[in-house]
C-alpha cells in the first residue's frame, strides 16, 4: 500500500516564501512523475507543477518564475519551493505522485494536502 504525506504548509505574508514537501512511503516498485496540485476555496483543483522521472520540471504559467519543484529520489520526496507568494496562492496543496506497484500497476495517488495561506 502506498501512502502520500504532505507537510510544510502554513501562514505567510505576501511576498514571503515557503517550501512544502511530500514523501511517498509503502510497498512500491518505483515512482514515476510527481506532480503538485492546489485547490483554492470555492475553486476546482488545478495542476501547478510537476517533475518527471528524468528530472525535467513544468509549471503553470501563473507560478512559473516563482515556484520551483525538485525531488530527492533517495528519500522518495518531492519539494515545492514557493517564492514571492501572493494572496491568490492561498489554497490546499496536494501531492500527486504516479507510483508503480505489483498489485495496482502504474497509477496516481493523492495525499491529504497541506494548507498554505498568504495574508498580511
Amino acid at each position: 500500500q502506498v501512502q502520500v504525506v504532505e507537510s510544510g504548509g502554513g501562514l505567510v505574508q505576501p511576498g514571503g516564501s515557503l517550501t512544502v514537501s511530500c514523501v511517498v512511503t509503502g510497498m512500491f516498485i518505483r515512482i514515476h512523475d510527481m506532480d503538485w496540485h492546489r485547490q483554492a476555496p470555492g475553486k476546482q483543483r488545478e495542476w501547478i507543477a510537476g517533475v518527471s522521472t528524468g528530472g525535467g520540471a513544468n509549471y503553470l504559467d501563473s507560478v512559473k518564475d516563482r515556484f520551483t519543484v525538485s525531488k530527492d529520489n533517495a528519500k522518495n520526496t518531492v519539494y515545492l519551493q514557493m517564492n514571492n507568494l501572493k494572496p491568490e496562492d492561498t489554497a490546499v496543496y496536494y501531492c500527486n505522485p504516479v507510483v508503480e506497484t505489483l498489485g495496482s500497476g502504474i497509477k496516481g495517488y493523492w495525499g491529504q494536502g497541506t494548507q498554505v495561506a498568504v495574508s498580511s
